[in-house]
């Protein structure tokens, strides 16, 4: 991959986002604007992120074969539940027409030093969800460190997991560069067909195309697709649309 322009990196920042509302005030017709959103006249987005509660709806507004997939959360945000409670989740986000599984791993179990309670909870919703892609969230602005960074990585993807996912966009510090430099380095080491969604805190095309450039670095041409790499965002769609729409410079990045 290698962009040439902003309406280039637009585009294919376009194909790889899970537009997301995760809002606490989210209603039915934030979703009907959500999944209307998401298909747009430059075409659609990877995927839309929500709720468990509206997957239904959401399923019954995309249709049964969208191109536009549906992710969910699970264990969101606190990654605390009890595995009991997320194994449900999971069952029946599945049931309610989900694609995709985000999965809070019990990072403060982990902070804590339990790396077993990562392991189990992983593994559990992978065999609760086995047909869809699970994508676990990291939470990497709380685990801070780049040595529980990368440890949180290789717990997840040996126990399952199809994404390593930076943050819920619901912390202080959200996705970061050198959370996903980390992130992308053991995804390269595995040598397993793992992706990498960074999530919270990309706004603006000139975000998404650090973290592309990055994720090219580290992994090689080719790489980056939407099986692959996804950004997880709500406000991204917007400086797209207008870099797609006519606009020749794409917004500064924010802080990056």
């Amino acid at each position: 991959m290698e962009l040439h322009s902003p309406r280039e990196a637009a585009a294919f920042a376009l194909s790889l986002l899970d537009l997301t509302n995760l809002r606490d005030d989210c209603d039915d017709a934030a979703i009907e604007a959500l999944c209307a959103r998401a298909q747009t006249s430059f075409g659609n987005v990877a995927a839309i992120c929500i709720w468990p509660r509206f997957v239904t709806l959401a399923r019954r507004l995309l249709g049964p074969n969208s191109a536009v997939r549906i992710a969910t959360v699970v264990n969101f945000p606190s990654g605390a539940l009890s595995q009991g409670e997320v194994l449900h989740e999971t069952r029946r986000a599945v049931e309610d027409g989900a694609d995709e599984i985000d999965l809070v791993i019990p990072y403060r179990a982990l902070m804590a030093g339990d790396e077993a309670a990562v392991t189990s909870m992983v593994e559990a919703v992978r065999k609760a969800c086995p047909q869809s892609c699970l994508k676990t969230i990291l939470e990497t602005g709380e685990l801070k460190e780049s040595s529980l960074i990368r440890r949180a990585s290789h717990l997840a993807i040996d126990a399952g997991a199809d994404f390593i996912k930076t943050s819920t966009g619901k912390v202080t510090v959200n996705a970061t560069l050198e959370a996903a430099d980390v992130m992308l380095q053991v995804i390269r080491d595995s040598k397993r067909r793992v992706g990498f969604k960074p999530a919270g805190g990309v706004a603006t095309v000139a975000d998404a195309d650090l973290y592309l450039r990055l994720a090219e670095t580290v992994m090689g041409p080719n790489w980056i697709m939407p099986s692959t790499f996804r950004f997880g965002a709500s406000g991204l769609l917007d400086d797209i649309l207008s870099v797609l729409g006519g606009s020749t410079t794409m917004r500064a990045s924010a802080g990056y």
